[in-house]
């Protein structure tokens, strides 16, 4: 009887065991999918974050490349008030910023978002460019362009 016992429980532990690996098979599968799953949710929340960033790096460029803009045209007046000597020189210096602000406009416009090594370069360059601009529009009256 306790043989028989023994015999009976062994094979019910051998029936719920195949049991159980078919589930934990199944759970395992599942586990993977859900990982997969939030691999691709990550992975499009990192590409949106990226669009973000790239936008709000336009919009503010975009605003920093006005305010120069408005800079220039306040600087072309108030050389237009100069002593011809110095308007000579300082409409040339001048005329150099204005082309150097719409070549960045320019690089801003004509940038595509094709990966984020790409932006990250782009964006490292253009704001060391403009961080330049900004000195060269701070230094235009002192003298030190």
């Amino acid at each position: 009887m306790f043989t028989l016992a023994v015999a009976m429980f062994m094979a019910g532990t051998m029936i719920s065991g195949c049991q159980s690996s078919a589930e934990k098979v199944k759970i395992a599968e599942e586990k993977v999918q859900d990982a997969q799953n939030k691999v691709v949710e990550a992975q499009l929340n990192l590409d949106q974050a990226l669009k973000d960033s790239i936008q709000n790096f336009r919009n503010e460029s975009e605003a920093q490349i006005t305010a120069n803009d408005k800079n220039i045209a306040e600087f072309k007046v108030k050389i237009s008030k100069e002593k011809a000597e110095f308007r000579a020189r300082d409409e040339r210096r001048l005329a150099e910023l204005e082309r150097q602000n719409a070549i960045m406009k320019q690089q801003l416009e004509e940038f595509k978002e094709d990966n984020k090594e790409n932006w990250e370069k782009f964006r490292n360059k253009f704001n060391h460019d403009m961080k330049q601009m900004g000195t060269a529009f701070h230094d235009f009256w002192t003298g030190k362009n």
